[in-house]
């Protein structure tokens, strides 16, 4: 007899979805995810079922993809097939194999999700996978994120086997004789999964018996210490990061107070991908000169005098200026566009995200583009010139914001407002002025 009853009790203890949600099963053919099927089609779930045939194995490959579709049938449930070209995609983004067939997969899983759907995707994993994953991030490195192992739900992902070990599996397949395939490449320690899995496990059940029970113990202490780790973090954000700019700056003062440094500045710097490395580096570096910085591979971390300036990174765009002309009404770079609007009226705003400028001193098409080495500019209520680089150091301009600067440039070469700053003495509106253009900077979603 299959237990139905803790399988649905496992659903709604942890909230993994509801009679009323349509699923997609990741079923491979091996034991867990056969056994998965059965349990979701006893338990009246809606279902389909979804196969990946990554073409690793040959005849073997084939073999899985044709049971799997016989089992759609014998269960009356929709059925999915993907193939993929994995050694090809392998070469391609140079990584691992599996690390190939887990991007192809997912990738395909949300395709379907999208395309038909579907509420949630739901893997086979089971009791010793999460304990495989939790000695293999010990293995390679992991903060305290790294040791809850795997979670029952993540976004539109669930696994409702959790509550199983593998080998409850293995002897509810044989008491219910239910048919599965075997993957060959399981019992390959080519993998470092399946190395923890066929050579250190065993050792451990040696020493521990009753090792399932023991890790679901820990792995529980560990997701509580995680919640507590994150609801403190969350607290000393509050008081630590301030959301500026785009930027987030964190007081290098506080930052030196705080205690234990490492782990918190680990945590507060989670969201922008930084590793326990770069963290390392950070805090040596805390006292160095502003423009040390140090990169994730999502954002950049600068020092800047008193402060710790972390920004996203900027993609480069195709093309280093843009042009504006006069009946446009914006030109959009990045995540920040320039409108474009005009009047008669020569009142203006003490306002740094727009500038006014006397229309009849523009000569079309105008240019916007990043600095450059020498720029220079006559900022307003000056009558002398200033390099731009100079103008930054003045108005302590933090270096990330200094790269993402917009520059309006006139037909003639001169800078006529340096966007978000300050606009040009040389193109204000004065008493003569009789039609006005209004540049205004803002960001584009």
């Amino acid at each position: 007899m299959l237990p139905i009853e803790r399988f649905v009790d496992y659903i709604k203890k942890n909230a993994l979805f509801t009679k009323q949600d349509k699923i997609l099963l990741a079923v491979s053919g091996g034991k867990d995810s056969v056994l998965m099927a059965q349990l979701f089609k006893l338990a009246g779930y809606q279902f389909s079922i979804a196969h990946c045939n990554f073409n690793l194995r040959g005849e073997e490959s084939q073999r899985d993809e044709a049971f799997v579709k016989l089992l759609s049938a014998n269960l009356a449930v929709p059925f999915h097939v993907a193939h993929f070209d994995t050694k090809a995609y392998v070469s391609q983004y140079q990584v691992s194999t599996q690390m190939a067939a887990r991007d192809l997969r997912y990738q395909w899983f949300e395709n379907m999700s999208k395309e038909h759907g579907y509420g949630f995707i739901a893997l086979a994993h089971h009791q010793n996978d999460s304990i495989e994953t939790l000695l293999l991030n010990l293995t390679r490195g992991t903060g305290i994120s790294g040791m809850h192992g795997i979670l029952p739900k993540k976004d539109k992902l669930v696994r409702p086997l959790l509550f199983l070990s593998r080998q409850e599996i293995d002897e509810l397949i044989e008491e219910n004789n239910i048919d599965f395939v075997t993957d060959s490449s399981n019992e390959s320690t080519k993998y470092a999964r399946n190395k923890i899995r066929l050579n250190v496990i065993p050792e451990l059940l040696a020493i521990n018996p009753n090792l399932v029970h023991t890790f679901e113990e820990n792995i529980r202490r560990f997701s509580e210490t995680e919640e507590l780790l994150k609801s403190v973090i969350e607290q000393m954000r509050k008081d630590l990061v301030l959301e500026t700019n785009g930027m987030s700056a964190l007081s290098i003062k506080k930052l030196k107070a705080v205690k234990p440094q490492q782990l918190i500045l680990f945590e507060l710097l989670r969201p922008f991908h930084f590793t326990n490395y770069v963290v390392d580096e950070i805090i040596g570096s805390l006292d160095k000169k502003s423009g040390t910085t140090f990169y994730s591979q999502t954002h950049r971390a600068t020092i800047d005098r008193d402060q710790l300036l972390i920004s996203a990174l900027q993609k480069k765009p195709f093309q280093d200026h843009f042009f504006m002309h006069p009946k446009d009404q914006f030109v959009a770079i990045e995540d920040q566009k320039i409108s474009l609007y005009y009047t008669e009226s020569n009142l203006v705003e003490a306002n740094p995200d727009k500038a006014f400028v006397d229309l009849e001193k523009l000569i079309f098409p105008l240019v916007i583009r990043f600095r450059q080495d020498g720029d220079r500019f006559m900022p307003l209520g000056m009558n002398h010139y200033k390099k731009l680089s100079d103008f930054f150091i003045d108005q302590k301009v933090a270096i990330p914001q200094k790269e993402k600067t917009l520059l309006l440039i006139n037909g003639n070469g001169e800078i006529i407002w340096v966007a978000g700053l300050r606009q040009d003495n040389r193109y204000k509106v004065n008493a003569t002025t009789k039609k006005v253009a209004i540049f205004e900077l803002s960001n584009h979603n």
